[in-house]
């Protein structure tokens, strides 16, 4: 296994849900940590525990990885240690409502695409060419099933995540050469905050979407997620 001792990942959408579960099972494996979010608040308590829990460095950056000026100025502002990444996690990611295509509200698809595809990109964009200086790294999506099929009323969180899809293979083919592994994780349903998002903050109908079977957890996709990055370095996990 590879260990990951002093190494340095970069997680967004680290506020909740995957993300914050992926921050503290890379934390517990002794990686040090730059976690971004939105929700600054959620990210200083983050901070304090993984550095009382596991003793080790985090830094903490508010972002939203849908403004792509943010994103630069983020990424740019990082100096010493913290600018050799050696693995990205992107896991920021949202669905909202699940309506038909002729009846979706648009601004839902601008939040699902804007964050899930050209959040990614935008991250990604701003970290890789980090990695490919060092000729290492490694790129760890967080796609999803409906990435591979579509449900229905899921029409453009679908159409997000087969992008996602996409892009990770792409990624993995202009990469090759630069010794940097892709990615991608594509689970089924997770019980995090991500249905009361879809759903505006209806906790009833949320918790309506997981009845008559046992969902996922947050931290068995940590888990997996943790799995592929401490494969040896000659071995690409290329989807779990």
């Amino acid at each position: 296994m590879a260990r990951l001792q002093n190494k340095i990942v970069f997680i967004t959408g680290a506020s909740s849900g995957i993300g914050k579960a992926s921050a503290i099972a890379f934390a517990n494996e002794g990686a040090d940590l730059i976690i971004a979010a939105r929700r600054i608040d959620k990210l200083e308590e983050l901070e304090i525990d993984l550095r009382e829990k596991y003793k080790v460095d985090v830094l903490t950056i508010q972002l939203d990885v849908r403004k792509k000026m943010d994103v630069k100025k983020a990424v740019a502002s990082l100096t010493g240690k913290w600018r050799d990444i050696d693995i990205l996690l992107n896991i920021a990611g949202l669905a909202r409502g699940m309506s038909k295509i002729h009846e979706g509200d648009t601004e839902h698809w601008d939040e699902m695409i804007d964050t899930n595809v050209k959040g990614l990109l935008y991250v990604s964009r701003e970290i890789i060419p980090l990695m490919t200086e060092r000729m290492e790294g490694h790129v760890i999506n967080l796609g999803s099933i409906a990435g591979h099929e579509v449900y229905p009323n899921g029409n453009v969180y679908c159409a997000s995540k087969f992008a996602v899809n996409a892009i990770s293979k792409s990624m993995r083919v202009d990469l090759y050469d630069k010794n940097i592994r892709v990615t991608t994780i594509d689970p089924g349903m997770v019980d995090t905050e991500f249905s009361v998002i879809r759903f505006s903050g209806d906790k009833e109908r949320a918790k309506s979407v997981y009845e008559g079977f046992i969902p996922l957890t947050a931290e068995d996709i940590a888990e997996t997620i943790l799995w592929c990055a401490m494969r040896p370095p000659h071995v690409n996990i290329s989807r779990s």
